[in-house]
Formats: structure tokens, sequence, C-alpha cells
């Protein structure tokens, strides 16, 4: 359940990922796929403080509660756009929620750490089973995260493979601990492509 502690699924035992634990604030649904989609795609920018918020409160109980490992975090990091999809969007929606968040909790955030490399096609688009395939090799960490604990804003957790990618590149260089911090968490359904 979104922003709670639980069991590792089947699927992590079997294939564990490399993040270490995600908080999400609730589950991807009707009505918050639309305010998500509005923000995102519409330029209603004025949806990231209320979507942060939400965001903020419940990573702010999950690390005071101690249920997703270390209450500690050092460095926020926004899931980067490739530089097309931002030039054509405008901003980076993670970067919009992970501002207010590092600003509200100070704790230092960059927006540069982790480039896209690669302009793949959009993770929507495409099937579940070929979205980890998509996604791998885009990601290029430029910092030393050595012995850092990283938290990483996104708007939406599908099937985590951007996330799983964006966890193995941030430990490759040197973060001990990676959790993700999504605003929405979609729920598996056997009807998913």
């Amino acid at each position: 359940m979104p922003g709670t502690a639980a069991p590792r699924c089947g699927r992590c035992l079997s294939q564990p990922p490399h993040y270490d634990a995600t908080i999400a604030a609730l589950a991807y649904g009707d009505p918050l796929d639309q305010a998500v989609h509005a923000f995102k795609y519409h330029h209603a920018l004025g949806l990231a403080r209320f979507l942060s918020g939400l965001l903020d409160d419940a990573a702010g109980a999950a690390m005071a509660g101690g249920t997703v490992g270390p209450g500690r975090v050092d460095l926020i990091i926004p899931l980067p756009l490739a530089p097309a999809r931002l030039s054509e969007r405008g901003f980076n929606q993670a970067l919009e929620l992970a501002r207010p968040i590092a600003a509200r909790r100070r704790i230092p955030i960059s927006a540069r750490a982790v480039r896209r490399i690669r302009n793949t096609p959009p993770q929507a688009q495409l099937p579940w089973s070929e979205r980890a395939r998509n996604i791998h090799g885009a990601f290029a960490c430029d910092m030393p995260l050595a012995g850092l604990r990283v938290a990483v804003v996104d708007d939406v957790m599908t099937t985590g493979a951007s996330l799983n990618e964006m966890a193995r590149v941030l430990k490759e260089a040197g973060a001990v601990h990676v959790t993700n911090w999504v605003v929405a968490r979609a729920l598996p359904h056997a009807s998913h492509p």
C-alpha cells in the first residue's frame, strides 16, 4: 500500500531492485491521475505545491517511523528528463516536486547530479514488459555519491523500470541507500499490457 511499509513482493524477492525502498503518497487512480496529467502535460504548475505536499507528508511519516530504512536523507535527486523532452515540456515535473520538499526539509537537492544521456521513447507509451529494456543505459551520474543516502523524486511509479535504472547508476556512483519518493504508485493488475 502506498505510503506504508509492506513486505517485499514475489517479484522483488526473485529479482531484487537496485533501490532500497519506495515511498508513494497515494495509489495512482482517479482523481489523482487527472491532477498528475494536468500538471505534467498541460503546464498546471500550480499543482506542484499540492502534489509535493502529499509526497512530503508521506516521506516525512515514513522517515520518522523508520519504516523504509534509514531516516536520514543526504541528497534529493529528481529523475532527469532527456534534453529533447525537457525542451518540449519546458520543465521537469520531478524537479518541480522536489524543490519544495528540499526547502521544507533542508535537504540538499541536485538537479545536475544525474543526466539523461539517451532520448528514449516515453515509458508510458510502451508495454510494461518493454520498459526496463527501453530505459537501460539512459542515465549517467556526474557526481561522486560515496556514502550518501539518496532520495529520488518522480511523479508516478508504474513498473519502476526508470527508478530502478536510476538507482543502479546512483549505487555505481557510491550511494549506499536509494529510496524512491513518488506522488503516486500504480498498483499491479493482471490486465496491464
